[in-house]
């Protein structure tokens, strides 16, 4: 068995290297180095990994950069990257954590729903990609990350108020809803799982509380997609934690 077929790469919530369950330590070029890689399931041309990792140099300077971290891989017997050509690509039997959400993410957009999917729900895969990293091209696949897990929970949680199954709707709900607590279509869906099941006191309560971000951060109102969702509910007026009942009173 090879290196490469004992490796897993982590970059969500921050990068790690583990060779046959030991982790690896790299230096900061080298992380880098790996982590542009594996963001690409195609091979990536020599030239623009100079210009993304070594932009600040000449470019006689940032292939010998290259060439030496390429070098030093070797020298430590980590079979972690080919060569095609004039590209590099990460080996195919490295494992990588957002390869794996990716795809997953990916076929359920496309209304493709597996069980698998229910993975997506485990906190490190809901961590963010790379987190105190600020290179351009961190910073660009970092938006993209997000915004795909984010439509991947809401497509989630959907799929699973629709199959009955409120249990695990409510946690992709949440999930979603603590990923971007600003963003009103993570609270809507949570908000229809707790209806689904009955749950209108929780519903309210969701409610309520992105009302108050919505107005603190925002300075905007709910919309009427979201508010609709309550026009068959009976009023719940509660405390600030939703906690003490005041009265019920109609919508």
């Amino acid at each position: 068995m090879t290196v490469a077929e004992r490796s897993r790469l982590c970059l969500l919530g921050g990068f790690s290297l583990t060779v046959d369950d030991a982790m690896v330590s790299l230096s900061p070029h080298l992380q880098r180095l790996l982590a542009l890689l594996s963001l690409s399931e195609a091979s990536v041309a020599r030239r623009y990994v100079c210009g993304a990792l070594w932009g600040d140099s000449t470019e006689q300077h940032a292939h010998g950069s290259l060439r030496s971290a390429l070098w030093k891989l070797r020298e430590s017997h980590l079979d972690v990257i080919e060569l095609v050509g004039d590209s590099l690509r990460l080996s195919a039997a490295v494992e990588v954590d957002v390869r794996t959400t990716t795809r997953m993410a990916s076929r359920l957009l496309r209304g493709q729903f597996e069980e698998e999917a229910l993975q997506l729900l485990e906190p490190n895969l809901l961590s963010e990609l790379l987190p105190g990293w600020y290179d351009e091209w961190v910073l660009v696949e970092r938006e993209r990350h997000r915004q795909l897990s984010l439509h991947a929970l809401e497509a989630l949680c959907e799929h699973l108020i629709n199959q009955s199954r409120f249990g695990p709707a409510v946690l992709a709900g949440l999930a979603a809803v603590s990923r971007e607590p600003l963003r009103e279509s993570g609270y809507r869906v949570l908000m229809k799982a707790y209806l689904a099941e009955g749950n209108a006191f929780e519903a309210m309560c969701t409610f309520d509380r992105y009302a108050t971000v919505a107005a603190r951060e925002l300075g905007i109102a709910p919309s009427p997609r979201i508010s609709s969702l309550l026009d068959h509910v009976v009023r719940l007026d509660t405390a600030d934690d939703c906690g003490d009942h005041r009265s019920l009173t109609p919508r």
